[in-house]
């Protein structure tokens, strides 16, 4: 007989630690906080100034504008999943599975029942808004509302890597006021102060016996919270009116994240719950630098690059009521880096035309890489359009499609099952690999108006 309670002791442990690799993880770190932007791949984020969103894309920028205006839009993100080459078994102690006593040594008994539809990813409005206030020629004012890190997953119920994780939904919600003082015609500098909220839900399955039923399995849940400050910091050079250099900071933001957990079975009984579990979390500071040039009086192009440091997520801990360490887990994550190039054309002086180009690269590594972050180094090809039917209005449109290398992703837990005879000793696990091929659209739409 196996013995649900005591082998539900994993459960904590697991799902906080994947929960936090998934807010973190940088190939769902958001780029979406501005269309205009958008349409031109975001190549000149810290030096394009277009609209109110430079308070995201650099505090510097906003003391470049020549009136208050107010930016408010989203994007719509549609992504699609192809799952192939499944491999999906469980194990077991072969001396339980020959009817005697356990002797430590699991080995494949069959496979673990289930599918693998894909696309587990829903569509998501990602909204924005900004707000800028030039003072004076010198001084300006802004505040922001926007999403820089979020993610959702949604396996179907019976999908065979659910042991690894079947749902994920995180948000970070970030309110930023903003300041920038330009000293002369050719440098201004602009500081931020960041308040971010957190909130996640994580589910995973557990099997309450050897044939690894999806009928019979323990759905365990992870929920929490935490709000924490950061900040982001700016400089915009101009050395002649053609040229624009553009450099932004964002600062890493600490989160120690409260959460409950609990385990119920499919009559609805818990059969576990921890009220007090936490875990600490930081989302990586980031560096971009971008520069905008204008090549005549209708044509301007722009290249962009930004540096996130993810190297200093290499691990998980996750402590219980009394501080014990629950689990401690390896995520050897690297720096990661992003190129951007794109142009934008006026048209007509009411019309402007977008084009850009985004190289975005993953920190995963294969050895790591899990059924909740399938992701790999990403193209995205940009268009967009500007246009300004009166000088107070700009309605901006953008539509973006992104590509992922193909990726393999490829888990084992040998903790998956446990026996009351072995006094909640490991007897079975799992093994889950297959291919992994994304893609996204997404389609933005924003709406200026200037005072």
């Amino acid at each position: 007989m196996y013995n649900n309670v005591k082998k539900l002791a994993l459960v904590s442990a697991v799902a906080a630690a994947a929960w936090a690799s998934q807010a973190s993880a940088g190939g769902y770190q958001i780029n979406e906080q501005s269309v205009s932007g958008q349409g031109y791949g975001h190549a000149g984020r810290s030096s394009n100034v277009n609209d109110a969103t430079i308070v995201f894309g650099n505090p510097a920028g906003m003391s470049f504008l020549d009136r208050a205006q107010i930016t408010a839009g989203g994007t719509y993100l549609n992504p699609k999943t192809k799952i192939s080459n499944v491999e999906a078994s469980r194990t077991l102690d072969s001396g339980v599975a020959l009817g005697g006593a356990p002797n430590g040594i699991q080995v494949p008994v069959g496979g673990i029942p289930g599918t693998n539809e894909g696309d587990m990813v829903p569509g998501t409005l990602v909204p924005f808004a900004f707000y800028a206030h030039p003072v004076n020629e010198r001084l300006a004012f802004g505040f922001g509302v926007y999403a820089p890190f979020g993610s959702k997953t949604d396996y179907e119920k019976n999908f065979q890597g659910r042991y690894f994780g079947d749902y994920t939904e995180v948000t970070v919600m970030t309110a930023q006021p903003t300041v920038s003082y330009r000293f002369n015609d050719q440098w201004s500098v602009g500081v931020g102060v960041t308040y971010n909220k957190v909130d996640g839900e994580l589910r995973r399955q557990l099997p309450s016996g050897p044939a690894f039923s999806a009928a019979t399995d323990i759905d365990s849940r992870v929920e929490g919270d935490d709000e924490a400050w950061g900040y982001n910091l700016g400089v915009i050079y101009q050395p002649v009116p053609e040229t624009t250099f553009g450099l932004t900071y964002r600062s890493k933001v600490d989160y120690t994240l409260e959460g409950s957990f609990a385990a119920t079975d499919p009559l609805g009984n818990v059969v576990r719950s921890d009220p007090n579990a936490s875990l600490d979390l930081t989302t990586p500071e980031t560096v971009n630098f971008s520069v905008t040039q204008q090549m005549s009086d209708r044509l301007k192009l722009m290249f962009g690059t930004s540096w996130v440091r993810w190297s200093q997520f290499d691990e998980i801990r996750v402590t219980g009521t009394r501080g014990d360490v629950i689990t401690q887990e390896t995520q050897d994550y690297t720096n990661a880096w992003a190129f951007a190039t794109g142009g934008e054309y006026q048209l007509t002086p009411e019309l402007a035309l977008r084009a850009g180009l985004t190289l975005d690269y993953t920190p995963t590594s294969d050895e790591h890489r899990s059924v909740r972050i399938p992701s790999d180094d990403r193209r995205i090809f940009s268009i967009g359009a500007g246009w300004t039917p009166i000088p107070d209005l700009t309605l901006d449109v953008a539509y973006s499609y992104l590509t992922e290398r193909g990726t393999h992703v490829e888990q084992q837990r040998r903790d998956l099952l446990a026996s009351a005879a072995t006094g909640g000793a490991a007897v079975g696990g799992a093994n889950y690999a297959a291919d992994y091929k994304n893609e996204a659209h997404g389609f933005g739409a924003q709406l200026t108006y200037r005072f």
